[in-house]
């Protein structure tokens, strides 16, 4: 990945972040990692957790935030999120959730940040 990829998808986490924060929900974890993958941000909105996607786009070139997860990834999501769940006992008779996050970045101005519910 690129310096330049890398620091547009770490601004669109802190746009993420700012935004479900400003929503009402705790971030528990950021950026959990396991030998399988990562998972972008990890929260609790009220007793449910919720397992966030972060996808942060300057254009549609690529296709859009939405279009990126594919159940391929969801499904690798939903793995890693059982992973975290085994991994921190106090959650895991909690609600679940998987969230995504679409962060939109133009040249100028404050980026756009839609939060999709149970997403995926």
């Amino acid at each position: 990945m690129t310096a330049s990829r890398q620091a547009i998808g770490q601004y669109g986490e802190r746009c993420a972040v700012r935004f479900l924060t400003d929503a009402g929900l705790v971030i528990v974890d950021r950026n959990w990692r396991c030998p399988t993958g990562e998972i972008d941000i990890i929260a609790r909105d009220g007793d449910t957790v919720v397992f966030c996607e972060v996808k942060t786009r300057r254009g549609e070139r690529f296709g859009t935030p939405e279009e990126a997860v594919t159940t391929v990834k969801a499904g690798r999501i939903r793995r890693l999120a059982a992973a975290w769940l085994a991994a921190h006992p106090g959650h895991r008779r909690r609600e679940v959730r998987f969230d995504l996050v679409a962060v939109r970045v133009g040249r100028s101005g404050a980026a756009q940040v839609d939060h999709v519910p149970a997403a995926f």
